[in-house]
């Protein structure tokens, strides 16, 4: 299986690439659009603030990329923001691929959420033998609202979409290469979709 984690310069891209090396699947870091397009699965990952992620993309091209790719596809963090319509984080217009915008918390919570939270309503093959309640490794300050395309929620401050489904398109708002056992469980799902 060729596994193409996108390199664009916004993202713990290591720690994925080690997590999945522990399943045994060795991932290849490209910015490259034939090599990604060429590939069995791709991962989408981001950690950082989503217009100048938005904007590395579109020095690329890959803005253009992401949204036509027909293999499965796994964004993560704030790769999974951006494959949403629209973030409020320095009003970003994202891939649109998700049809939902994304919000900050309200200031009657910590911001960002740092640490361990619940996941729960777990639906599609991503989440096969993930128990309901698994805690996961979250870090972030921004959300998709629950919608018509969420697959998990989780509730910090509000109940809202922490995983994202569409067609070919995944997206999980908490780090799975960083969430132990159940985080692997998931990337290994990923791999046999």
């Amino acid at each position: 299986m060729k596994l193409v984690i996108i390199n664009y310069g916004a993202g713990n891209i290591q720690s994925i690439k080690f997590a999945f090396e522990r399943l045994g699947v060795h991932a290849i870091l490209s910015d490259d659009a034939d090599e990604i397009k060429a590939a069995d699965k791709v991962i989408f990952p981001g950690v950082g603030e989503a217009s100048s992620a938005m904007a590395k993309l579109k020095a690329t091209g890959l803005d253009k990329i992401i949204p036509t790719l027909k293999q499965p596809v796994l964004g993560i963090c704030l790769g999974m923001q951006l494959m949403c319509k629209h973030s409020t984080e320095g009003d970003t217009t994202g891939l649109g691929i998700f049809d939902v915008d994304v919000v900050k918390f309200s200031n009657k919570v910590k911001v960002p959420q740092i640490g361990w939270n619940e996941i729960e309503s777990l639906k599609t093959p991503l989440f096969t033998g993930i128990p309901e309640n698994s805690f996961m490794y979250l870090v972030h300050s921004f959300y998709a609202p629950n919608c018509d395309q969420k697959i998990a929620t989780t509730t910090y401050d509000v109940d809202y979409a922490s995983a994202l489904q569409k067609d070919n398109f995944y997206g999980v708002q908490f780090h799975p290469e960083k969430s132990g056992i159940v985080g692997q469980e998931i990337l290994k799902n990923f791999c046999q979709l």
